[in-house]
């Protein structure tokens, strides 16, 4: 308990360093930029690809569940929708991403503790926590709410593609279901619950990283710290937002 809670006040105190003012925005300004293209768009491959398959097995798995005379067909096509919207492309795509983009992070910041190169920075007078860490929170917080939309668009059409080439539905009744009883909160919904997983992914990853020690196995132990915390603590944080959000 002690030592959770040690970890918990190094974690805001790193926090306090990395949101104090920057030396110069212009600088800041193109790590972001170049942050978003690392972190954001190397993970549109990997995320579109998730998407449509379980778009589409989810639209299959609902077609054999609800397989009844009785139950009209376009409710596949809104139980995918609502898949899609209020849990998979906002909590599993983040607890893919922290998969990735998690230990990318904790494997570079550690590196640099390990091979002194954040020793370095402070020396130099720079704020070594802003300037490595800062930039990776704003691209991610700005750019994971874009990767869940396009998640949520894939997975519908990996549906519709799946109900389309297999005939296990006629398409024009998962077209209806997609526009059944449509709460544009639900986006808003999810749109909140990906920036808050995507600071959540970051920091905790940064943390683990930007506190390594020792030799390069510690990178190693590092990133896999940094994905279980930000795996659990995203599970936490789903039930408060869902809670909050929903209920």
């Amino acid at each position: 308990m002690i030592k959770i809670l040690e970890l918990t006040g190094r974690y805001f105190m790193l926090l306090g360093k990395v949101f104090s003012r920057p030396e110069k925005m212009r600088i800041y300004r193109e790590r972001i930029i170049f942050e978003m293209e690392a972190l954001g768009l190397g993970s549109i491959p990997l995320t579109a690809i998730i998407s449509v398959f379980i778009g589409a097995v989810v639209t299959l798995q609902m077609s054999i569940s609800l397989e009844s005379p009785f139950i009209p067909q376009y409710l596949i096509g809104y139980a995918t929708r609502e898949t899609m919207v209020l849990e998979f492309s906002s909590t599993v795509v983040a607890l893919i991403l922290a998969g990735k983009v998690g230990s990318n992070i904790a494997s570079e910041i550690g590196t640099m503790r390990i091979t002194e190169q954040i020793d370095a920075l402070e020396i130099m007078g720079v704020n070594s926590a802003s300037y490595l860490i800062l930039p990776k929170i704003v691209a991610t917080v700005l750019f994971f709410p874009l990767l869940t939309l396009l998640s949520i668009f894939i997975g519908c059409v990996g549906g519709y593609a799946i109900a389309y080439l297999t005939g296990i539905m006629i398409p024009g009744d998962y077209i209806e279901g997609m526009h059944y009883a449509f709460l544009p909160y639900s986006i808003t919904y999810s749109l909140i619950k990906s920036a808050v997983f995507a600071f959540i992914i970051t920091s905790i990853s940064a943390f683990c990283g930007y506190y390594a020690n020792g030799n390069s196995l510690e990178v190693g132990r590092a990133s896999t710290r940094a994905v279980v915390a930000s795996s659990i603590v995203i599970m936490i944080f789903n039930l408060i937002l869902t809670q909050i959000l929903l209920v």
